[in-house]
């Protein structure tokens, strides 16, 4: 068995359907707040305490775009690291060292 076989076949499905229900992740979060909010609202009969539930559903929908950040750089950092990726940077030294190479003093004709 190759390692072909091996890998899951719909674990870039799950991937990409992650990064897509970030935008809904951050809806709900913050409609969950409000109705705790809400909730809470109606418990303790003070107006106030509403708006602690929709801080909470704020900060709850700024922690999983976090969260998502924080894996989409870890992934990043692990491209990066390929060996096929970093004839790039070879490339950009290559040209850092033959600007070295010119001289900007007096030319004489």
């Amino acid at each position: 068995m190759n390692e072909e076989e091996r890998k899951p076949r719909l674990k870039p499905i799950i991937e990409g359907a992650e990064s897509l229900s970030l935008g809904i992740s951050i809806v709900v979060a913050v409609l969950i707040g409000v109705a705790f909010g809400f909730g809470l609202k109606h418990v303790f009969n003070v107006e106030w305490v509403f708006w602690i539930g929709v801080f909470i559903g704020i900060a709850a929908a700024v922690l999983n775009v976090y969260k998502a950040y924080s894996k989409q750089y870890k992934e990043f950092e692990k491209l990066a690291q390929e060996p096929r990726y970093k004839y790039k940077k070879q490339l950009e030294e290559e040209e850092y060292k033959e600007d070295d190479d010119e001289d900007y003093g007096e030319k004489n004709y």
